[in-house]
């Protein structure tokens, strides 16, 4: 039978007697609270492996618990009922962290469902994996909330907004939003905004006709064009000029574009998928981004966490990376000690899942027989010394004026270390485009 303790918040009586004597019947072990203060208070005094709340509730509303279950207990999943007809209200809780929601009036079978597939289900459902595209692997509850809001925008032509630190996954999010979307048979082209100097761009993006300016010898494609029919992904759209911005804006607002020297104006049929890891919102408020873009784009914002708030996750994702490099790489099965699981659960991962599968990587090429240990990771992991890595490179890039040789030498590491940071951290571009 199925074991776990669920915490039920509802005020309405019957109701909450109901999902008790439900789920107890069921072989959960139940607390029950009638009130937003009640459960939030019992959220602080116990652990529990699930939180069933009401939106509409006395004392303290249903995102209040949810608040608080996420800074009592992240681990615990956290599921909001709502009444028929705001299925908004449940969905924008979705973006704050919730992991699903149940309209009103109950169905009994989605229930159990539901809390079978969170409580009982956790250990072994941790991958995600749309058609064609790489799995993603975590079953954090914040993982598991962006993987829903996916899936439930992915259907829609809904311009999406994934927001997080850089190597969370950005780019893996937006081919299943591809995937699991009408547009799959079409393509999918992406373009990294920082990587690319801002007087070539526009150029990028938008393509221009032979002769529009010198060495324009012919035609050029740009990737709005080259994304019909399916999905563009503007990574680290923060990065934009304002010029190109206002450009982006038309695209969004008119579904249309011209190419640079070019008086035909040509149908954006794309559905614009945009990254950033950016605070957009301050940067409107600083003056360096379009408030009327930045409000085009946010239309359905996901969130994904950094790796050191769902350390949890990093075992699962450390034993599929393992796994999957050993294969690439054409070895013997190869499969992580306990206390090598241990040592990279310790870890801050400021690059997140890109460093940490670069640390795997260089591991599994370097350890001999069939078990990665802590002392095949101890060397991968050897960050540059005098405080933050991250921060340290961007001084020696700013001092270099971005030559990367140079910079190596500032920090004393090798011209190929350096390269293998700069992409661990996502620094490709800073401080401006350059070898």
């Amino acid at each position: 039978m199925p074991s776990g303790r669920i915490l039920v918040v509802e005020d309405r009586a019957s109701l909450r007697r109901m999902l008790e004597r439900a789920l107890s019947d069921e072989g959960y072990e139940v607390e029950t609270a009638a009130d937003g203060g009640e459960g939030i208070e019992r959220l602080r005094e116990q652990s529990f492996d699930l939180v069933l709340t009401d939106m509409k509730l006395p004392v303290a509303t249903g995102l209040d618990v949810l608040k608080a279950s996420q800074e009592a207990q992240p681990e615990a999943p956290v599921v909001v009922l709502t009444a028929y007809g705001t299925v908004d209200t449940a969905v924008e809780a979705m973006k704050l962290g919730a992991v699903d929601f149940l309209e009103k009036p109950l169905e009994i079978d989605d229930l159990f469902q539901l809390v079978e597939s969170l409580v009982v289900g956790k250990a072994e459902s941790f991958s995600f994996a749309a058609p064609g595209c790489p799995a993603i692997v975590g079953s954090h509850p914040r993982m598991r909330a962006a993987l829903k809001l996916v899936e439930r925008v992915a259907p829609t032509e809904s311009t999406v907004l994934l927001t997080g630190e850089s190597g969370t996954g950005k780019e893996l999010f937006a081919r299943a939003l591809h995937a699991l979307s009408p547009r799959k048979n079409g393509p999918f082209v992406a373009v990294n905004c920082a990587a690319i100097p801002e007087t070539l761009l526009e150029n990028e993006l938008f393509g221009h006709e032979k002769g529009a300016f010198t060495g324009a010898h012919r035609r050029q494609v740009g990737r709005f064009e080259a994304a019909a029919g399916g999905t563009l992904l503007l990574d680290e759209i923060g990065e934009l000029s304002a010029a190109t911005q206002s450009k982006v804006l038309r695209v969004l607002e008119e579904r249309t574009f011209e190419r640079i020297g070019g008086r035909q104006t040509l149908k954006a049929d794309v559905r614009l998928v945009a990254a950033t890891n950016q605070d957009l919102k301050a940067m409107v408020d600083g003056g360096r981004f379009r408030a009327d873009l930045f409000f085009r784009l946010d239309v359905f914002p996901i969130e994904l966490p950094p790796l050191r708030d769902r350390r949890s996750d990093i075992p699962l994702l450390a034993g599929y990376l393992v796994e999957e490099i050993a294969k690439k790489q054409r070895r013997e099965p190869l499969r992580p000690t306990p206390d090598a699981l241990e040592l990279l659960e310790q870890q801050d991962w400021p690059g997140n899942v890109r460093q940490l599968s670069n640390v795997v990587e260089r591991a599994v090429i370097l350890t001999e027989g069939p078990r990665l240990r802590a002392a095949d990771l101890k060397g991968a992991l050897e960050p540059l010394g005098g405080g933050d890595e991250e921060e340290r490179i961007r001084e020696a890039l700013l001092e270099s004026d971005g030559d990367k040789k140079k910079a190596a030498e500032l920090l004393g590491i090798s011209y190929r270390s350096l390269l293998r940071r700069v992409k661990e951290h996502d620094l490709e571009g800073f401080p401006k485009y350059r070898d």
